[in-house]
Order: structure tokens, then sequence, then C-alpha cells
């Protein structure tokens, strides 16, 4: 079983930063995060492979970063420019070299405009 810990959430007002990490108990082929906002269904933010490909959603393309520590099985987040609209619980998710996939608990981040 897979463990996944989270941490970097937090409130923050529209327009700064905060720093997601997601650390997990083993390597993993895929890392990301995803996004439930109250009344949304849950989306996806952005992913990287252990090679270091990535891929974000549109609406925050250009504002958040996505990076990988592949000898400390970690990724990370990092968001620029925070709009009210980016408030949400923020989920870690991982994909095991045998496809398997998992979730973090969440973290909630918050923008007050």
């Amino acid at each position: 079983q897979v463990q996944l810990v989270e941490s970097g959430g937090g409130l923050v007002q529209a327009g700064g930063s905060l720093r997601l990490s997601c650390a997990a108990s083993g390597s993993m082929f895929r890392m990301g995060w995803y996004r439930q906002a109250p009344g949304k269904q849950r989306e996806l933010v952005a992913t990287i492979t252990r090679g270091g490909t990535t891929n974000y959603a549109d609406p925050v393309k250009g504002r958040f970063t996505i990076a990988g520590d592949n000898a400390k099985n970690t990724v990370y987040l990092q968001m620029n420019s925070l709009e009210p609209e980016d408030t949400a619980i923020y989920y870690c998710h991982t994909v095991s070299r045998m496809g398997f996939d998992y979730w973090g608990q969440g973290t909630q981040v918050t923008v007050s405009s």
C-alpha cells in the first residue's frame, strides 16, 4: 500500500503564492495534483511523469509549475498569481509502475479576494 503525505495548503490573498508537496512511500510512474471546489467535480491540475513530462490544465497554465524529485519520490506544485477561483481541496494523485493509482487525503487551499 502506497502512502502519500501532503503538505503546504493554507490561506492566501489573491495574487499570492503557495507551494504544495506530496511525498510517496515508493517509486511512482506518474504523480500529480487534482482539485475539487465546493459543488464541483474533481479536476486535473497538473501531472508529471518520472521522466519529466508535464501536463497542465488550461486554467493554471503560466501560473502553476509542477516539479518532481525522483530521489525523494516527491512532487511539488508551485502556485503563483493565485485567484479566488483556485480555492479548492487539492489532492495528490499517483500512478505506480504497476498501474495502480492512489490518492492523498487532500489539503485545503483558500484564496481570498
